[in-house]
């Protein structure tokens, strides 16, 4: 396995192809002069010393050292170890609303990007547990099992949105059905599910759901996002809103707010606890000292060792080389001349 670290500066090998039409050019240049200052045989005559291959080898040699720098300056990464690993943590499932009510711009930059950001900061600040995301609306789906890949996770959790699932509102109960699927197999491990949402269109059974999660040793904790004064719902055009989402029966824009006593009933029917997200900070406060109070367990992680730099090769192999090329005259060496390979010797 193996990465690019910098592979912007793979660009500047196009630099190469352009040296080779200008050395082809300066060469068509020189011999058209040549045949301008007389004779090419008698001008071959006068600088009997001179190659006409070594010119081509230092320039050969000199892409190949700016090759290997530009390879450098890339940083091309490998790790392909993968062991297994003793680790302590808790496993975490992070189920993330992406209903339409989570575009509301009443926080910015609206609810659901808001959302994004929380779970991030979050599991920036985690140690050594393993996490899983869900998506849910008017229904839940599974986006990432159960990993410690936590780059990963953050890559996933980019590109959650609304067109994810078509069937619209808040199934909260089905996403807590749905993590309890994905504990299964976790043995004594401690289970924790984050829910982030508005708490809008929940039905009554989600609550019911908290309490067999409890049950079977899941903790819930929700994270509010939004305002109770709430907004509407925009519909936008390549970034750019159009209009906004009508109640078909009144004619009125859909007003979308907040629901932080649904939240709250969940979290205290799970033992768990509620905290509005709109400061990160604090919300990444709460999650430190609540994942403090939670008993870690010892499991085995398959991990893959970490990248390591080969920058430092590229760069000794293209120095080398550049410094060699100043040792590489343009005159003809004199035992590949006493062999004579192409004949070149005449008859006087």
């Amino acid at each position: 396995m193996y990465e690019l670290d910098e592979s912007k500066y793979l660009y500047l090998l196009f630099l190469l192809p352009v040296l080779v039409l200008l050395f082809l050019w300066v060469e068509v240049w020189k011999r058209k002069k040549q045949r301008e200052f007389g004779d090419l045989e008698l001008v071959k005559k006068l600088s009997p010393e001179k190659s006409n291959f070594k010119p081509a080898l230092k320039f050969g040699v000199v892409l190949f050292g700016l090759a290997m720098l530009i390879l450098g300056l890339v940083n091309p990464k490998i790790g392909t170890k993968v062991e297994k690993v003793k680790r302590q943590g808790i496993d975490i499932v992070f189920a993330v609303d992406v209903s339409k009510s989570m575009l509301c711009e009443d926080v910015a930059p609206n609810r659901l990007e808001k959302s994004k950001q929380i779970v991030s900061q979050i599991i920036n600040n985690l140690g050594s547990d393993r996490i899983g995301i869900i998506a849910y609306s008017g229904s839940a789906f599974p986006v990432l099992p159960i990993t410690t890949d936590y780059n990963i996770a953050k890559m996933f959790l980019q590109t959650m949105n609304p067109g994810m699932i078509s069937s619209q509102g808040s199934n909260l109960d089905e996403a807590i059905e749905l993590t309890e699927n994905y504990f299964e197999g976790s043995g004594n491990t401690s289970k924790l599910l984050i829910m982030v949402t508005d708490g809008e269109d929940h039905s009554e059974a989600a609550k019911d759901a908290a309490e067999q999660a409890r049950k079977k040793g899941i903790k819930i904790i929700t994270i509010g996002v939004g305002t109770t004064a709430g907004g509407p719902i925009p519909i936008k055009n390549r970034g750019v809103i159009e209009s906004y989402h009508i109640d078909k029966s009144t004619g009125q824009k859909v007003i979308t707010q907040l629901r932080p006593e649904a939240l709250e009933s969940i979290a205290k029917a799970a033992k768990g606890g509620y905290i509005n997200g709109a400061n990160t900070k604090e919300v990444v406060e709460f999650m430190r000292k609540s994942l403090n109070n939670i008993q870690k367990t010892e499991f085995e992680a398959t991990e893959t060792a970490s990248f390591q730099s080969q920058f430092q090769w590229f760069l000794a192999i293209g120095f080398f080389v550049l410094v060699l090329d100043v040792f590489l005259l343009e005159r003809k060496t004199k035992w590949v001349q006493k062999l004579d390979l192409f004949n070149e010797k005449k008859e006087k």
